[in-house]
C-alpha cells in the first residue's frame, strides 16, 4: 500500500509540473515571450524525460521482482518446462532491445533539446545501418518463432497411444466435461440433441457413447500423457491452466486439441505450496460474457492407481439419465415404422433428419 501511494503521489506531481508549464507557455504566449521561455521549457521537459526513465525504470524492476512468483507459478507438466524456457528467451530478447531502444529515446530528448542557434543535422540515409537493423532482427525473430512452432506442433499434434482421454465443451458459463468409457471412445455427440438435461449432446444411437460419463471436475493420472479434445457450444472460449502451460482456444464449430503429461499431483503441489486448500484450476482467458469470472473448474492430478479407482467407480451418462436412452429408442422405433409406411405418405409425414455430428 505505501508503494501505490508513492507511486500515485508521483504521478500527482508530474500532472501538476504539467499544468504549471502548460499555464506558463499561454502565459507566455499572451505576453509576447513565447520564443525565450519555450526554450526553458523544454529544458525542463527534458530533464523530466530523465527522471522518468530512472524512476519509472526503477518502478518497473520493483514491481517485477515483487510481483515474479505470482506472474510464474510452479511448473507441473513435462513440456511445461521448454514453454517457460523459450517463454524467457523470447523476453530477454524483446527486453534487451527494449532496455536499449527506450533508453536512447529519452537520452536523446535530453541530449538534443531545443536551443537557440541550433540547427537539426540533416542525416539522409546509411546502407549500412539499414542492412545490419533489417538482418539481424530478421535472423532473432525468424529463429524464436522456428523454436516455437516445433513445439506448438508437437503439442497439438498426435498425442501417444496410452494417453488419457478427456472432452472440454465451454459453454456460457460453464466447462462440461466428458471421458470415454471402457471401450475408450468417445462417442458421436449432436448440437440438435442438447438439452436440459443432455448438455453435451450426447448421440446414444452411437454405441461408443454408451459408456462415456461426464463429471464436474477433471482428474487425470500423473506421468500419464492427457489429451484434451476441446469444444465451444456458444461463443469464443480458452482453456487456460497456468500450472500446466497449457492454454489452448475452444472455437465454435471448429474442435481443438491439445496433449501434455502432468508430473506433480495435487496432493504433492499443496506440499510444496505449504497450501493445504491449493487446487489446481481450469479457467476461460477470453472475455466470453458478462459471467466470464464463473468459467472455472478444478483439475485434480491423482497417482495412476488412485486414478485407476477413480475411474472406475465413474457412471455412465446414460446410466445416470436412463429416460435419454429410452427416448431416442422411442424416436427410433417412430421413424423405422414410418419408413415401412406407404412411400407417399412417408414422403408427407418424415421428419427432418437429425443433424450430423460435429
Amino acid at each position: 500500500m505505501t508503494a501505490l501511494t508513492i507511486l500515485l503521489v508521483l504521478l500527482l506531481l508530474l500532472v501538476v509540473f504539467g499544468l504549471l508549464f502548460r499555464l506558463q507557455i499561454f502565459t507566455s504566449i499572451f505576453s509576447g515571450t513565447f520564443t525565450r521561455d519555450i526554450g526553458m521549457s523544454n529544458s525542463v521537459n527534458a530533464i523530466l524525460m530523465l527522471v522518468f526513465l530512472v524512476f519509472g525504470g526503477a518502478w518497473f524492476a520493483y514491481s517485477f521482482v515483487e510481483n515474479f512468483s505470482k506472474m510464474n507459478p510452479p511448473i507441473a507438466s513435462v513440456h511445461g518446462h521448454e514453454m517457460e524456457r523459450m517463454f524467457w528467451i523470447t523476453m530477454a530478447v524483446i527486453g534487451v532491445a527494449f532496455a536499449i531502444t527506450q533508453a536512447l529515446l529519452f537520452w536523446y530528448s535530453y541530449r538534443y533539446q531545443y536551443k537557440e542557434g541550433r540547427r537539426a543535422y540533416f542525416f539522409s540515409h546509411n546502407n549500412k545501418i539499414e542492412v545490419i537493423w533489417t538482418v539481424i532482427p530478421a535472423i532473432v525473430m525468424a529463429a524464436l518463432i522456428f523454436a516455437g512452432w516445433k513445439a506448438w506442433t508437437r503439442i497439438t499434434g498426435p498425442a501417444p497411444k496410452d494417453s488419457v482421454v478427456v472432452e472440454l465443451m465451454g459453454k456460457q458459463f460453464n466447462w462440461l466435461v466428458r471421458y470415454p468409457g471402457r471401450d475408450m471412445k468417445l462417442g458421436v455427440v449432436n448440437y440438435r440433441m442438447i438439452d436440459a438435461v443432455n448438455e453435451f449432446g450426447f448421440d446414444l444411437s452411437d454405441k461408443a457413447g454408451l459408456d462415456d460419463f461426464t463429471t464436474n471436475e477433471i482428474h487425470v493420472p500423473k506421468g500419464v500423457p492427457v489429451l484434451i479434445k476441446i469444444r465451444s457450444r456458444d461463443v469464443l472460449h480458452a482453456v487456460y491452466m497456468p500450472h500446466f502451460r497449457v492454454q489452448m482456444y475452444a472455437v465454435p464449430g471448429m474442435p481443438t486439441r491439445f496433449w501434455f503429461t502432468p508430473t506433480m499431483t495435487t496432493d504433492e503441489m499443496r506440499a510444496k505450496l505449504g497450501n493445504p486448500n491449493f487446487n489446481y484450476e481450469l479457467a476461460c482467458n477470453q472475455i466470453c460474457g458478462g459471467s466470464h469470472f464463473a468459467m472455472k473448474a478444478n483439475l485434480v492430478v491423482d497417482e495412476p492407481d488412485d486414478y485407476q479407482n477413480w475411474y472406475a467407480a465413474q457412471q455412465s451418462f446414460s446410466q445416470k439419465n436412463p429416460e435419454v436412452l429410452a427416448a431416442l429408442k422411442l424416436k427410433s422405433k417412430t421413424l423405422v415404422s414410418e419408413a415401412t409406411a406407404p412411400a407417399a405418405e412417408a414422403k408427407e409425414t418424415a421428419p427432418a433428419p437429425l443433424a450430423a455430428s460435429y
